[in-house]
This record gives structure tokens, C-alpha cells and sequence, in this order.
């Protein structure tokens, strides 16, 4: 019989990182312990106060509920949580980490092996000018080929600056580079910002506007210069139906995948059924998870065979995460087997 527990964990950032929703100093997660026979599987709830739409006040109630309840099986429990993306997350690396020979390796395969490498994007956060200057200048020299900057938190010619920056000395055959908005322009000023940006040979725009305004969000999608990937806009759909609807009214050029908080694996796979029915290409990104969120999400990436630059660099980002096998490489995140795991909660 499964025994489960949960518990609570408090990620510290190395530099306290900007977005347009503020200043992010600490990351709440959650972890699914189960027991069985001597055997453990683990699972982290990629909990995301303020962004996840299952944060709520009542999810540690709810996460009690799954462990008193978790002889109910992994379909059940999944199809009980449709509106807690998180938990559903959580629940499928336990099971999946249960049945496995190492509770770290979900999907075995040559990146498991550290016989192949996933391309990752460099994360620049937000900030003052020189600031955000010096986080480039680290990305271009450990060797990155693709760079993400957030966008919306400084005046935007400083941004637009810093970019031309970088333009001046690489073109974007040498660095492709993307940025994240999330949705810190208006409806009005959008597509005037998304030319000046185009200018610049820019990859791609996650989340230009706020989500929920569906309409204005097509209409973009329709004229934009650049391709617009969607991030935020997925959180909170949860039927098929909303997800083809959304999908077919906007028609977004890409669309970014966080498995936790879009529901885990099943809701990716969903999701990128529906993406290869609409012409529509997209990526999968962590969300500030520990390294066992960050762990499975790359293992689940890898299966996937998607060649595009992925977001899965933000292992380092905190002070007190679990040692891993994980390393970021000249641009990529390898699984090196020779290193070992420190989970003790």
C-alpha cells in the first residue's frame, strides 16, 4: 500500500530577480512524497503564488487530501484536480518516480545517459540598465546562442538600447534572441512597440498584453511584425474545447508550455496535439521549479524531440536548491550521471 506525505519548501534567489509583476527574493514549492515497499517517489507542485491558477487559500488542504486519498491512483486523482495544474504535476512525477528504478529518472534516454545535450535560452531578468548590461554580457560569454530578455519593467528605449547592444555585435544568425513581455504592453501602444522591436530581428514576444483579452490578442497575432509566442494566456483553460477555441480565435505563431501550470504532462501533450493542428510551433519552460520540477520537465522535454532553444536554465537561480546531476553547458543543460542527488526534506 502507497504511504504519502507532503511538504512545504522555500526556494532563496541568488539576486533577487525582476519581473513586470515586481521583485522575486523567494519561490514557495510543495513536494508529493510516496512510499511503497521501500521503494520513494517524488513529485514537486511547481506552485506559483500569484501567477498559478490554482493558488488558492486552501491548497495545502488540498494537497493533504491527495496524500490521505492517493490509493485512488494516478488517473483518478488526475481527473479530480483539473483546475490545480500544479498538484496534477506533482502527482505524475510521484507515480512515475514510484515505478522507476532511480526516483530521479522518470524518461530514460540519451540525455538521462549524458549522452546528449537539450539547447537552452539564457535568462536575463529584469532591472536597472547596467544591471541587465552585465547579465548579457555573462550569457554571450558562457557561450549561450540564445538569449531571453524580460521586457517592461524600465523605460523601453533603454530596452530597445540594450538590445541594439547586442545587435551590433552579433547578428541574429550568431544570437537569436527573444523577449518577455509578460504582458506589460497595452492594446493601444502594442503593435508599434512590436515593429520597433521587429527592427531588431527579434525571435519572438511572449505574452505582449495581458492575457484574457482574446480578441485584441488575435488582432495582434494577425498583423504582427514578429511572431508572438503565448505564455499566460494558457493558464486557466482546461478543456479541450477552450484550448482549441483559444488556439483557432487567436492564432499564435508559438505557444510556451510551463507543465506546471498548464497540468503536468498530460495538459503539455494536449496542448502540442492541438499546436501541430493550428501551424502553430512552441517550446516548454520551467517555472522556477527546484531542480526535481526542473529535473522532470527536461526529461519530459527531451522525449519530445523539439529542437528549438528551451527554457530550462534556472537550476542555479536559488541559493538552497538540490544538488543534481543537472548542468548548464555552453548553452545547453546536460544530465551528467556521475553527480548524485541531495533530496533531504
Amino acid at each position: 500500500m502507497i504511504k504519502a506525505t507532503y511538504r512545504k519548501y522555500l526556494l532563496n534567489f541568488r539576486n533577487p530577480s525582476g519581473t513586470s509583476r515586481g521583485i522575486l527574493r523567494t519561490k514557495e514549492t510543495w513536494f508529493i512524497i510516496l512510499q511503497e515497499k521501500g521503494k520513494k517517489g517524488i513529485g514537486e507542485t511547481g506552485f506559483f503564488r500569484g501567477l498559478s491558477i490554482d493558488d488558492v487559500s486552501n491548497y495545502e488542504e488540498k494537497l493533504l487530501w491527495v496524500c490521505n486519498n492517493i490509493h485512488l491512483g494516478l488517473e483518478e486523482l488526475l481527473s479530480k484536480f483539473i483546475e490545480f495544474p500544479s498538484i496534477q504535476f506533482g502527482i505524475e512525477q510521484a507515480f512515475l518516480s514510484l515505478k522507476s528504478e532511480n526516483p530521479f529518472e522518470l524518461f530514460p534516454s540519451q540525455f538521462t545517459e549524458g549522452n546528449k545535450a537539450i539547447p537552452i535560452n539564457g535568462l536575463v531578468w529584469m532591472g536597472e540598465k547596467e544591471f541587465m548590461k552585465k547579465q548579457i554580457k555573462e550569457k554571450l560569454v558562457s557561450g549561450f546562442s540564445c538569449i531571453k530578455m524580460k521586457i517592461g519593467a524600465i523605460n523601453f528605449d533603454s530596452e530597445i538600447a540594450l538590445l541594439q547592444s547586442i545587435r551590433r555585435e552579433f547578428s541574429s544568425k550568431e544570437i537569436e534572441l527573444r523577449v518577455d513581455a509578460n504582458g506589460a504592453f497595452n492594446s493601444k501602444n502594442a503593435l508599434e512597440k512590436l515593429h520597433r522591436l521587429s527592427a531588431l530581428e527579434i525571435h519572438s514576444i511572449e505574452q505582449p498584453i495581458q492575457q484574457g483579452q482574446v480578441q485584441e490578442m488575435a488582432e495582434l497575432c494577425a498583423k504582427t511584425p514578429l511572431p508572438i509566442a503565448l505564455d499566460e494566456e494558457l493558464i486557466g483553460v482546461f478543456s479541450s474545447e477552450e484550448k482549441k477555441q483559444l488556439l483557432a480565435t487567436i492564432q499564435p505563431q508559438f505557444i510556451i508550455l510551463k507543465p506546471s501550470l498548464i497540468g503536468g504532462f498530460a495538459g503539455s501533450l494536449e496542448w502540442v496535439k492541438l499546436a501541430s493542428q493550428n501551424n502553430c510551433k512552441w517550446w516548454i519552460t520551467s517555472a522556477l521549479e527546484s531542480n526535481i520540477g526542473l529535473n522532470a520537465i527536461a526529461q519530459f522535454t527531451e522525449t519530445l524531440q523539439n529542437n528549438l532553444p528551451q527554457g530550462l536554465g534556472t537550476g542555479s537561480l536559488f541559493t538552497n536548491n538540490f544538488s543534481s546531476p543537472l548542468e548548464v553547458n555552453r548553452g545547453t543543460l546536460c544530465y551528467n550521471p556521475k553527480q548524485s542527488w541531495n533530496f533531504n526534506l
